[in-house]
């Protein structure tokens, strides 16, 4: 049993609703090797790519799993709205579809997609095949500023503490013991690098180089797999710190653009190196918040 402070976090409300994939005119991306494409990526309701399928191989590019949302209401000069909500939604919060046909069915945030803003929300086929572009999606935001009390020089963050509580992790002489499904080394990270926090959005695995991918076994790479990132200190921002270990979640696929690939949002950070990660195969959402 973890001991956290979740007794005094608070638990409140944000909201967005389901985005329209946008497309650029003309809608080519250039490849890493030079070649213009022309491919499915963000937003909207993915039917067929759903937490635990592969992350790796899509004819996509930064696809997001289930469904996307975005808080479309702006002050003046300011996202405000969309900030709070890619803030304060956590992996693993309950998500309620609060208009439209698919009113009143619940669903899981899966993770936040920096970049284009958007947080990820898993469902149910079916509850899929009654939503609509434009529905809202309520989340119970609740997680931020979730502590462990028994290990001192690790952060929490983007995580739901009912979620946290049902990974078998261990503390063993002030380390956490996580369990992961692959070790990356923090020097293939990408897009997303030296952002200022890490309390939202995501950076990315690239995998252009094919001997790096063969040699940490890339290539099977899973939404909702936890992954350990090696020499990754996101305490304050993403930065390369040689022993910090950082875990977090793939969110999207792989991408053929340069710099890109499957994405990460943080879940736990020790710029200490006090996490130890350990190869579980099964260290994947869909383990730990039962989905089918």
């Amino acid at each position: 049993m973890l001991n956290t402070n979740r007794d005094r976090l608070v638990e409140l409300s944000v909201i967005g609703e389901i985005s329209n994939p946008p497309a650029a005119q003309p809608p080519y991306r250039v490849s890493a090797s030079g070649k213009p494409v022309v491919l499915p990526g963000v937003g909207g309701i993915s039917y067929n790519v759903r937490i635990g399928d592969r992350a790796v191989g899509w004819e996509a590019d930064h696809m997001e799993p289930g469904v996307s949302i975005k808080n479309l209401q702006k002050k003046e000069g300011s996202r405000g709205a969309n900030d709070g909500l890619n803030t304060f939604a956590c992996i693993g919060n309950e998500a309620v579809v609060t208009s439209g046909e698919a009113k009143g069915e619940r669903g899981t945030v899966t993770g936040k997609h920096g970049g284009i803003e958007h947080v990820l929300v898993d469902f149910a086929a079916e509850v899929k095949e009654k939503m609509v572009i434009g529905d809202k999606i309520q989340v119970k935001a609740y997680g931020v500023g979730l502590k462990l009390s028994d290990v001192d020089g690790v952060q929490v963050m983007n995580i739901a503490p009912d979620l946290l509580e049902k990974i078998p992790i261990e503390i063993a002489e002030g380390v956490v013991v996580f369990p992961v499904t692959h070790r990356i080394p923090a020097t293939i990270m990408g897009s997303g690098l030296g952002a200022a926090d890490c309390h939202r959005g995501d950076y990315d695995i690239q995998l252009f180089d094919k001997g790096i991918v063969e040699e940490y076994g890339l290539d099977d790479l899973r939404l909702g797999d936890f992954v350990a990132i090696v020499d990754a200190d996101h305490t304050y921002g993403r930065i390369y710190r040689k022993g910090a270990v950082t875990v977090g979640v793939v969110v999207h696929s792989d991408c053929v653009t340069a710099g890109h690939g499957p994405g990460v949002t943080t879940v736990l950070t020790s710029g200490a190196g006090k996490i130890r990660p350990e190869i579980v195969a099964k260290a994947n959402l869909v383990t730990y918040l039962g989905i089918e």
